[in-house]
């Protein structure tokens, strides 16, 4: 995939993807702007509708595998801020994470957060994917960790003001 950017993004990266229904022949994944940070996933269930009642969740499949080329790159899937904020549909988890090594469907699982049911078309746009570095830690086992001022200070520790 090569990327739209116009000179504001600070590199771009290689993602090879696979169209994985018909439905989405007409329709690859594309960046909306020179300047978005992620792209749009459609909706690509069987049926011309689902719906989505308050508070349940639904897991739908995208019609897309990625295969992520650059060293140290994962994808992010993020929530459409104006299906969020306008229909209370999110991303159930808050965040899903494509990791590199993953070459499946990309399937994404939206909560309903509204008091209405929610319906959705096929090949709506239902989220975001967004390409970020990720680091693996070396992980080490101590008996002690350092000290801080916080300590073990969990939330709302320091107050509300």
């Amino acid at each position: 995939m090569q990327s739209t950017c116009d000179g504001t993004c600070a590199e771009s990266i290689d993602v090879n993807f696979k169209i994985l229904r018909p439905v989405l022949e007409d329709m690859p994944p594309a960046y909306s702007t020179s300047g978005s940070a992620g792209f749009d996933l459609r909706a690509c269930f069987d049926e011309e509708t689902v719906t989505i009642a308050p508070g349940d969740r639904l897991a739908i499949p995208t019609g897309l595998a990625i295969d992520i080329t650059t060293p140290s790159v994962a994808a992010f899937v993020y929530s459409r801020s104006g299906l969020g904020t306008k229909e209370g549909l999110t991303v159930s988890q808050g965040v899903g994470v494509i990791d590199p090594d993953y070459r499946g469907e990309i399937i994404v699982s939206l909560l309903n957060t509204s008091r209405e049911p929610r319906t959705l078309r096929r090949c709506q746009r239902i989220a975001q994917l967004v390409f970020q570095p990720i680091r693996q830690a070396r992980l080490r086992r101590v008996d002690e960790l350092s000290s801080t001022d916080r300590g073990e200070g969990g939330f709302g520790h320091t107050g509300k003001m």
